[in-house]
């Protein structure tokens, strides 16, 4: 089923799942998707190979399980950096083939070696999507703080209408832990004739390192109450990662209730993450 069907119909609920790298089998990635499931959410995206590399494979075999096996909606990740438009149909098919039809257009990270070949932004991957594979279900990212190579907030903003004006359907946002910064997003996306439905992403932290990498590679800002909990969990790691999961779910309980059109709960492959989600969701009377 496509995503813009069921954001039309309801708000939705949803995990991510990144593919095996190194030695890590596609069976576990099968046994991380099954347990994500369990939870029945509206669907599970499955990002574009570990790390950007490229390796669309596993990303085809994942999705293609998920609809196949688990009954769940699939969102397949796609970035064009470095991509022919011949590699975009191709990946395209072997979705289809899987019985796939909604991804998630990305431009990917720029890199030493991936160069810009057919398409140099996002927004040129979704209308030669729309163009060529018109039945395709198309997301696109955004950026609750703006996007970390905008130059100014305007044109973070004109990016996403170029998006929209391209074909996409939705959005996706990146990871923010002060939820007044997606409110506002919210409200200036409007004022910038974006209309498509918003999906907010939230990751939970699970370590001081992991906050630090977050907000350096994503541009996310930490607010004074996420360091409040860093400290008061010391050094002991585990309690640092229950301080995570415990804010994130109070992130999603307030969403939930200010009428967020979706939440997606980037789980990093951990399934205790999304029980913990999923957990506070029902008791909030979001999710069934």
């Amino acid at each position: 089923m496509k995503i813009s069907d069921k954001l039309a119909a309801r708000q939705t609920f949803s995990f991510e799942i990144f593919p095996p790298k190194g030695d890590l089998p596609l069976e576990k990635a099968y046994e991380v998707a099954s347990s994500l499931a369990e939870h029945r959410p509206d669907w599970i995206s499955v990002t574009y190979s570990a790390g950007g590399s490229g390796n669309s494979e596993n990303t085809v075999a994942i999705a293609g399980d998920i609809e196949g096996k688990l009954d769940t909606s699939a969102l397949a990740h796609l970035t064009c950096m470095g991509a022919t438009a011949a590699d975009v149909d191709a990946y395209v098919a072997s979705l289809a083939a899987a019985g796939v039809e909604n991804i998630l257009a990305l431009r990917g990270d720029r890199r030493p070696g991936r160069d810009v070949v057919d398409f140099a932004h996002a927004s040129d991957l979704i209308a030669y999507l729309r163009q060529n594979h018109g039945d395709l279900c198309i997301g696109a990212a955004c950026y609750p703080e703006g996007h970390v190579e905008s130059p100014s907030e305007d044109e973070s903003y004109q990016s996403l209408y170029l998006k929209q004006e391209a074909g996409a359907d939705y959005l996706v946002s990146q990871l923010f832990f002060n939820n007044e910064d997606f409110y506002r997003f919210r409200e200036k996306c409007l004022r910038h004739r974006i209309k498509l439905p918003i999906v907010a992403g939230i990751m939970p932290f699970t370590s001081v390192k992991q906050i630090q990498r977050m907000a350096f590679n994503c541009g996310a800002s930490i607010p004074v109450k996420v360091v409040k909990r860093l400290v008061q969990a010391g050094d002991d790691p585990e309690a640092q990662a229950q301080a995570g999961i415990e804010y994130a779910c109070e992130q999603l309980e307030d969403l939930a209730a200010n009428g967020v059109d979706g939440l997606h709960v980037y789980s990093m492959n951990k399934p205790f993450i999304a029980a913990a989600a999923a957990t506070a969701m029902r008791a909030c009377g979001y999710i069934a």
